[in-house]
């Protein structure tokens, strides 16, 4: 079915619409293929996805005007590129918000994973068989995710899991560690004086929200390369350790009253078991990228607000946590030069993004007619919205608070102690489509670059003087008479109808996609063999 292009103004005046049709046309997550299937060529597989774009014409007649969008407006699953005729059915029962929804897998049934322990004279080690797609997870030891020769970095805590750099002859990989429900050693008392605070473990039900939407997003450039996933059972490595005391001591210089959230992995026991998954490495965290060149301030953002805006269109996705931890830089090419004749100031620093932890994230199977969404239900634990200590925290209220009222009104922390609180739509739900909540997201982004850019002051000055108009329509604290943007995709139309980005720039922004990764981890039983590394699902076809 050809999609519909309808031209919106959002607080530009639009002479055109095309940046609104070259949006449309932007390229695809590839099509999966069979189990069965092994993709040897991803560029044949790209192009025969977008073989089956709508290709819109030339001489399409001028769509009509719209009046400026308002944040209520962009709660309903409507895209800018098409307008998507749903029947959204609001929930009574507020307690079973969100909780259903993260157990929709592909064909909208729960994922479960069921233990299977292989045996046969071919089998080198235990494993894990998921009972809907029968893939294998295998069962390792901190020896072999982290093997002598082999370096390992804790670089961040994420949501309900600690993240690490694993470096080897074979690669890079970030691994996301996620303790399952299983025993560890009770705190000594030093530890409980120390303020230690251990996250709770989670059932592997918990985390299949976040997997299933890792498989839908993993094509579209600007979204981390999921490889693996697999258990790790058993006591820590010295390796392990020593990583981990290096990250809390340094988060401890960085600051001095937090508190410890993870476990120290001198706990672990035998039976400590943790869900490992394994993902591409995406470079530096944002937070700690030192942001020098006003070309980077013009690339970071808009290669986020792209990345956004295509997987609003792919999978109604909202992020819902994207703070500078979870965003990494990279350098992949030289900077180079703006033309100062050209308007535009996009693509000239030559660092890339990309978009990690989607463990608080929404999104949706849009191949499936009226699939139920993915999201995790944020009503579980309100001290989220209640919380001061960084200045994300306002984001999440910022967030709840668009809501419960409709507009860009953010509820103070002592307004949120009721949960499934009573709303403009009913009582409130996290299965709701809301793009504005990545226009907030973006709205952080650009203020935390202007305040940690160390470059020059003039390049700084004229980057604020020339997106003013944008930032007007990004500032969550605008007057009510002041339009805002409705989605990601609303502020990239606007960044190409304003010259900033050519339109062949927005076609070939990001490289991700054309990333396929093995697994770099290699269990001993594998390691005394030829080594022959384990292909991951995805590359296998079988995601």
């Amino acid at each position: 079915m050809p999609r519909i292009t309808t031209a919106r103004k959002y607080g530009k005046p639009s002479k055109r619409s095309k940046a609104e049709k070259l949006f449309a046309e932007l390229p695809q997550t590839p099509v999966r293929k069979p189990a069965v299937a092994v993709i040897d060529d991803p560029v044949a597989c790209i192009t025969e996805q977008l073989s089956a774009v709508h290709v819109i014409e030339e001489e399409e007649p001028k769509s009509p005007k719209i009046p400026p969008r308002s944040p209520r407006e962009s709660v309903r699953p409507t895209s800018i590129v098409e307008d998507r005729l749903t029947t959204e059915e609001t929930s009574e029962e507020g307690d079973k918000i969100g909780d259903e929804a993260r157990d929709v897998s592909l064909n909208g049934n729960r994922n479960d994973i069921s233990v299977e322990i292989s045996a046969g004279e071919d089998c080198q080690e235990p494993s894990l068989v998921d009972s809907q797609s029968g893939i294998s997870l295998r069962i390792l030891t901190w020896d072999d995710v982290c093997p002598p020769g082999d370096r390992i970095v804790k670089i961040s805590e994420a949501s309900y899991a600690e993240v690490y750099r694993v470096t080897n002859e074979r690669g890079t990989s970030i691994i996301k560690v996620i303790r399952l429900d299983s025993p560890i050693k009770p705190k000594t008392k030093a530890q409980v004086k120390a303020g230690l605070v251990d996250e709770e473990p989670h059932a592997e039900a918990d985390v299949d929200g976040e997997l299933q939407i890792s498989e839908w997003l993993a094509d579209i450039p600007g979204f981390v390369v999921y490889k693996e996933r697999y258990i790790v059972q058993g006591k820590a490595s010295r390796k392990l350790l020593e990583t981990h005391q290096v990250f809390q001591k340094r988060m401890k210089r960085q600051d001095p009253g937090r508190a410890q959230f993870y476990p120290s992995p001198s706990r672990y026991l035998d039976e400590t078991k943790f869900l490992v998954v394994e993902l591409g490495d995406a470079g530096t965290a944002l937070e700690d990228w030192e942001l020098a060149d006003e070309s980077q301030l013009w690339d970071i953002f808009f290669l986020e607000a792209i990345a956004l805006g295509r997987a609003e269109d792919l999978a109604m996705f909202e992020h819902r946590d994207l703070h500078e931890g979870n965003i990494c830089v990279r350098r992949v090419n030289p900077q180079r030069e703006r033309d100062a004749n050209s308007s535009g100031f996009f693509g000239n620093s030559g660092v890339d993004i990309t978009i990690l932890d989607y463990g608080l994230s929404r999104a949706e199977d849009l191949s499936i007619d009226y699939a139920k969404p993915v999201a995790f239900n944020l009503e579980r634990d309100l001290s989220l919205f209640t919380s001061t200590h960084a200045s994300q925290c306002n984001v999440y209220r910022q967030m709840r608070s668009f809501l419960l009222r409709g507009d860009r009104k953010c509820i103070p922390p002592e307004g949120h102690k009721t949960p499934y609180a009573k709303g403009v739509d009913g009582p409130l739900s996290w299965d709701a489509y809301a793009p504005y909540t990545n226009v907030l997201w973006l709205a952080y982004l650009y203020e935390y670059l202007v305040d940690n850019f160390s470059g020059d002051d003039k390049q700084l000055a004229r980057f604020e003087n020339e997106t003013k108009e944008m930032w007007a329509y990004l500032n969550p604290d605008a007057n009510d008479d002041v339009p805002c943007f409705g989605s990601a995709a609303d502020v990239v139309c606007f960044a190409v109808e304003s010259g900033w980005i050519r339109e062949g720039q927005l076609i070939g922004a990001g490289t991700s996609m054309l990333d396929r990764e093995d697994s770099i981890i290699v269990s001993r039983e594998e390691g005394e063999g030829e080594m022959s590394l384990r292909r991951s699902s995805r590359r296998r076809g079988e995601a």
